[in-house]
């Protein structure tokens, strides 16, 4: 099963872009390596992981090379994680996706999959935030992420997609341990956090994909 990872650095996490299809250099430091680590424990070759990611990239970034790296590469399940770029790029130099052009591009996106690649399944991450280096100084803004992930959510349900929330688990282990321990600057992932997602995603995808 060829399973593609679409989203920006957090999902990109260092992955260099020249790298071939399963070389190790394609996985990042992110959740995608943890991916492929664990569908590869039992059985190497059955599930082939691709990482998509491209750091900076907001909502209207991946429509704009979905063809290329999506559409062409034929994946049997999408899973797409987006929409901190979109908050964080307008507090920093408004070049942002506002709330209701982020949901309009998203919906194109994915109608638009689902009529090249009709038997996809796709899997939509929810996008999260904690305090950091990054995001602290305006944390209050930075919270509009929770209406986001209320629109992945709302489409996930239009398509009959899979939804997978992780906000509040990030919130319950930071809390825990601290932000830092999961989200080194308050949006990306630091070992524990790359592991909190990458496991979270395969217990999903074993229990409501590869089951069926």
């Amino acid at each position: 099963m060829r399973i593609l990872l679409y989203g920006d650095s957090i999902t990109s996490m260092g992955r260099q872009p020249e790298a071939g299809i399963g070389e190790i250099w394609n996985y990042g430091s992110g959740y995608p390596f943890v991916i492929q680590s664990e569908l590869t424990k039992d059985n190497p070759i059955e599930h082939q992981v691709i990482n998509r990611g491209v750091g900076g990239n907001r909502i209207v970034d991946l429509y704009a090379r979905i063809k290329s790296d999506v559409w062409n590469l034929k994946p049997d399940v999408l899973s797409i994680l987006i929409g901190i770029n979109d908050i964080w790029h307008e507090i920093g130099s408004q070049n942002g996706v506002e709330l209701d052009r982020f949901e309009k591009v998203y919906d194109m996106l994915i109608e638009d999959t689902l009529k090249v690649l009709p038997n996809l399944k796709i899997v939509l991450l929810e996008p999260f935030v904690l305090k950091g280096a990054a995001t602290e100084e305006k944390y209050e803004q930075f919270l509009i992420v929770k209406e986001y992930a209320k629109v992945v959510k709302k489409l996930a349900e239009k398509y009959n997609a899979y939804f997978i929330p992780l906000q509040d688990e990030f919130n319950k282990r930071a809390e825990k341990y601290g932000e830092h321990i999961y989200l080194y600057d308050g949006v990306h992932t630091n070992v524990a956090g790359a592991t909190l997602i990458g496991n979270k995603w395969v217990d999903f995808f074993k229990k409501n994909i590869e089951a069926k």
